[in-house]
């Protein structure tokens, strides 16, 4: 008999690429070995990896896999097929454990991986609740208004939105950072098809690598931040990989893009009382979640709760304090439903911060569910182990972490971290920091192979596309590998 110990990690908020599952971590689930069943409380001698519960289970698994992949074609959400694998695969794994009387330990193990789906829960739906308040405040729009109101060319353009992006997106997940700046992007370039695709392209690049250099940037990396595999500011090594990544593409881009000046008309937007102090208290959110962890070795999760009721209180007292008098201002007016509002209802749409948990992005947030809870179950079955075996066994660590990071161009790579750490292997900090920067920037190498990509499809849809992303795709390989020359050039001490 042998004893092991489950240990799942929280799950990045953007789901990435939506090709078939050609994936090598998918692939190798399917690889014929046996393993043994993990427990979390006494040493269980069962094998599901030969079982039919197993069996069952992985069919069930890459069934909904697939399904989320072609969502587009089928119009059937991604979360519907993944919840329903993840309740049925754990439905067999308590069956077949019932049928030896050692259903408590499969019972366990579900609430292990339950547990760890509900930091990452609490932690997003607090960072996105902050940045559909400040989206209403409009400090997103009055940022894209002060773009363009700088009269700057195609090629400032191109580098500030890429730069800002990059800076961004490190702290705010992928997919709103990069529609934030592709609605910059098509603004000033409505003119200019040109300019927009390369511009739009150079967005993605450099949200993918600015969302890989800190634990806030996206699931992947906050997996690995609160699974404890790397300290908060450890991610920050990754600062100049990514930076060459974001760098090499656009250089070659530079010349592409049109030096000529865009004409776009000025806009004037007045944002309500309460707007900038919601920036601040976003921030004093993220340094309590930061100082519960690395200070009270409390979760995430709780310093973001913490951050939660300060923004509760704001609001109170912003509906206490406003002038009832005075006019609904024209933006907010449309964005909340119209003029049929009476002042008193409008404030209290404005200032409401359910409305703001309302709008998260539910399917993503229950389509992570599925697939955290369905991976685990294959996990706790014994089939990662054998994955594992084959990853980290018989390739060495470094071809393992740049394989599985090129998967990530057409799997989403928050549910890839999630295997791997599911995985336990037994690497050195430094390979950690590897599968990160992978995972993050070889999203870029497609169009769907991230979040921010598929947003720009539809943003910029006939300017930015799939095949003009491709043209570019040689580029943007050799920035993956060079990236990771730079991380194993100024990191050699973490192998």
């Amino acid at each position: 008999m042998s004893q092991c110990r489950i240990q799942l990690p929280p799950i990045r908020l953007a789901l990435g690429g939506t090709g078939l599952a050609t994936s090598l971590p998918l692939a190798l689930l399917f690889w014929p070995v046996s393993g043994h069943a993990e427990s979390v409380t006494a040493p269980i001698p069962m094998n599901l990896t030969g079982h039919w519960a197993g069996y069952a289970s992985l069919v069930l698994m890459l069934a909904a896999y697939i399904a989320a992949m072609f969502e587009e074609t089928t119009q059937l959400r991604k979360s519907k097929p993944m919840l329903l694998a993840a309740t049925l695969i754990w439905f067999l794994i308590v069956l077949a454990y019932r049928q030896l009387g050692q259903a408590p330990v499969a019972v366990a193990a579900f609430k292990s991986n339950l547990q760890s789906y509900i930091e990452l829960l609490l932690f997003i739906m607090v960072s996105m609740t902050y940045l559909n308040a400040m989206e209403d405040m409009g400090l997103f729009k009055a940022l894209k208004i002060w773009l363009v109101d700088k009269q700057l060319s195609y090629r400032q353009l191109f580098w500030i939105t890429g730069g800002l992006v990059f800076l961004v997106s490190c702290v705010v997940n992928g997919l709103t950072a990069g529609l934030l700046m592709g609605a910059v992007v098509v603004a000033v370039g409505k003119d200019n098809p040109r300019f927009v695709n390369l511009a739009c392209l150079n967005v993605v690049i450099a949200t993918n690598a600015g969302g890989s250099f800190s634990p806030l940037g996206g699931i992947s990396t906050l997996f690995v931040w609160q699974h404890g595999m790397l300290g908060f500011t450890e991610f920050f090594k990754l600062f100049l990989p990514c930076l060459v990544n974001f760098l090499v593409p656009a250089l070659a881009m530079h010349f592409a893009v049109p030096a000529a000046k865009p004409a776009v008309a000025s806009e004037i937007l007045m944002m309500p009382r309460g707007a900038k102090r919601i920036l601040f208290l976003f921030g004093v959110t993220i340094a309590l979640a930061v100082g519960f962890d690395m200070s009270l070795k409390l979760p995430a999760a709780a310093g973001m709760m913490a951050g939660l009721s300060l923004l509760q209180f704001f609001y109170f007292y912003l509906q206490k304090s406003d002038n009832p008098a005075k006019p609904i201002p024209s933006d907010f007016s449309l964005f909340f439903g119209g003029g049929d509002l009476q002042q008193s209802e409008f404030e209290a749409r404005r200032l409401d911060i359910f409305d703001k948990v309302g709008r998260l992005e539910w399917d993503t947030l229950l389509f992570f569910y599925g697939a955290m809870m369905g991976i685990g179950g294959l996990g706790f079955i014994g089939y990662l182990d054998a994955v594992s075996q084959v990853l980290y066994g018989q390739f060495s660590p470094t071809l393992a972490n740049v394989m599985i990071g090129l998967c990530s161009a057409f799997v989403d790579n928050g549910t890839l971290m999630f295997a791997v750490l599911t995985m336990h292997p037994d690497i050195p900090q430094g390979q950690w920091l590897l599968l990160t920067l992978t995972l993050g920037v070889g999203g870029s190498l497609l169009a769907i192979g991230s979040a921010p990509g598929i947003g720009l499809l539809g943003q910029a849809k006939g300017q930015y596309t799939f095949a003009s992303h491709m043209k570019w795709c040689p580029v943007i390989l050799l920035a993956y590998f060079a990236s990771i020359g730079v991380h194993f050039w100024i990191n050699a001490a973490t192998f």
